[in-house]
Formats: C-alpha cells, sequence, structure tokens
C-alpha cells in the first residue's frame, strides 16, 4: 500500500481506487450492501472483490459468453454475483467455498440476487469438489487458498475446454512474490510456484494485469 499522500485522510492508492470507481458504472445497492456487510461482520474482508475488481469480472465475462463458469473461493458471495450478472442467459456459475460457517451468509445474498437461478454453490474443499462434478467450464475463477493454487492448477486446467480461460486472483501477492522477506511465507511460496508452473507450461498462453493484488488471464490453447 503507497503511503504517499494525495489529498487529506487519503494515501495515492486510495485516491487512485476512488477515482477510479467514480468513473466506471455505480456498485449497485445489492452489492455495495453486501460489501459493508462484509467489512462488518468478516474477517479479513479485502478478501472480497470489491467495486473495481468485480465490474472487471462481470466486462470479462460478458465478453468471453461462457455457458459454464467455475469459481474457487467464495468468501461472502461479492465476486459470485458479479460473474452471476455477466453471465448470458442459461449460463450456470458453480463456485466453491471451503469455509462451511460462510454457507448461511453466503446463501442469503445469493438468494437476494435477481441472478440467483445462474449460481450453484458447493461447500467442501475444492480438491475434491471439482473432479467431483465431472464438468468442463469455459471460464474459470481462482481466488482459493494460495498454498494451493499449485495444486489447484493441476485439476482446473484438466477442466478447463480447449479455449478456455482462467482468471487467477492475487498472483502479485501485494507486491510479495518479488519480496525477499517472504521467501518462507507459505502463501507467498504457493503463488510463486504457481506463477511459474503457468509461465512454462507450452498448453496454456498468459498475461497479467496489476490490478489489486493481481490478476493473471491464463488462455488454455486450442490445440491442448
Amino acid at each position: 500500500m503507497s503511503t504517499s499522500g494525495q489529498g487529506i485522510g487519503y494515501t495515492g492508492e486510495d485516491a487512485l481506487e476512488e477515482y477510479i470507481s467514480a468513473h466506471i458504472d455505480p456498485e449497485g445497492e445489492l452489492l455495495g450492501n453486501l460489501y459493508r456487510e462484509t467489512n462488518l461482520r468478516q474477517l479479513n474482508p479485502r478478501m472480497a472483490s470489491g467495486h473495481i475488481q468485480g465490474k472487471l469480472l462481470k466486462m470479462l465475462v460478458s465478453m468471453i459468453k461462457p455457458e459454464l463458469v467455475l469459481e474457487i473461493g467464495t468468501f461472502t458471495g461479492y465476486s459470485a454475483l458479479c460473474i452471476a450478472e455477466g453471465l448470458r442467459q442459461g449460463g450456470v456459475l458453480h463456485t466453491v467455498e471451503i469455509n462451511d460457517e460462510l454457507e448461511d451468509f453466503i446463501t442469503k445474498w445469493i438468494n437476494r440476487s435477481p441472478f440467483a437461478d445462474r449460481i450453484r454453490l458447493h461447500i467442501g474443499n475444492a480438491l475434491d469438489v471439482v473432479p467431483a462434478l465431472g464438468l468442463k467450464f469455459d471460464l474459470i475463477f481462482l481466488d482459493g487458498e494460495k498454498t494451493e493454487y499449485p495444486d489447484y492448477y493441476d485439476i482446473i486446467l484438466d477442466c478447463l475446454k480447449p479455449g478456455g480461460y482462467i482468471l487467477a486472483d492475487n498472483t502479485l501477492w501485494d507486491g510479495h512474490v518479488v519480496d525477499s522477506n517472504y521467501d518462507k511465507d507459505p502463501q507467498t511460496i504457493g503463488i510463486r510456484r504457481f506463477n511459474d508452473m503457468v509461465q512454462a507450461d507450452p498448453r496454456t498462453e498468459v498475461a497479467m494485469i496489476p490490478i489489486r493484488d493481481g490478476i493473471t488471464i491464463i488462455r488454455k490453447k486450442t490445440n491442448s
């Protein structure tokens, strides 16, 4: 997080996020209320995607036009609602959350959404849930446990259709991926391994966007 101030009470990064938020589509009442309640009631509320990333997810989904989407790491459901909003009619999102204590919270907010019929919530470890689904996805949003990113990659690439996309969140991990002070941090190690695996994989092509903690866009080649 930047510490250089731009305006009273704002860091440079805060001011820039405020500017971006003011120049994209508004958040919407449901998502705004969900984000506020996440901050009030949940530990680590920064794990929620939020307005800027949520709009990017919706836009990417609208552009890719997937029929089947997988999300690993629902948290409180903000990103799931954004993905569902971007889906075309008939599209379905399967979202997996490992923390069963969040199930009632997530379900409450999904049920308030006009796109609830597009969302299938699964509680459990994605490493077990995803293979059991037996589905092939057009798009996968990866935002689960960072130490397990390399393990997720092995299973999600197999269930991704040729020409499909993976959007992997937090791949810059607050800059820790290039900070030697985090060389022994398990989450940083997991993210670095994942990034190295993706970059070296001849079955994919890769781009990385430095928004928030970094989003990597991975496309599975059609001959894979």
